[in-house]
């Protein structure tokens, strides 16, 4: 497959999760991002384990791990689910930067 587009490995990441069988049973939405909580806990465990966010080693398995492996595995986590409801990603990440680009510094005041 030739990947363009941010839709293209939203449509390539799904495909290869229903290959091999995470969709044989339908999953509820709180459950999808309960899968994604976990990635990002994930990640914060690597940090507090002394990790830096660029490092990536592997286990004798040869799975990649650390921060950056985390994070990505949020994005896959998102991008799947996208692909399995039809949500055009690319469209929503576009719409929401835009957006996003006309709000004023600090926005509602926030501090952090």
């Amino acid at each position: 497959m030739k990947i363009e587009t941010i839709n293209d490995i939203v449509e390539d990441v799904h495909n290869n999760a229903v290959n091999h069988g995470w969709w044989v049973e339908e999953r509820s939405f709180g459950e999808v991002i309960a899968l994604c909580h976990s990635e990002l806990s994930e990640a914060l465990e690597e940090h507090r384990n002394g990790k830096s966010p660029t490092e990536v080693y592997f286990r004798e398995d040869g799975k990649p791990e650390g921060i950056g492996m985390e994070l990505a595995d949020v994005i896959i986590r998102i991008m799947d689910y996208c692909g399995h409801v039809g949500i055009d990603l690319q469209e929503m990440i576009l719409t929401k930067h835009e957006f996003n680009r006309s709000r004023p510094y600090r926005h509602g005041g926030k501090i952090l």
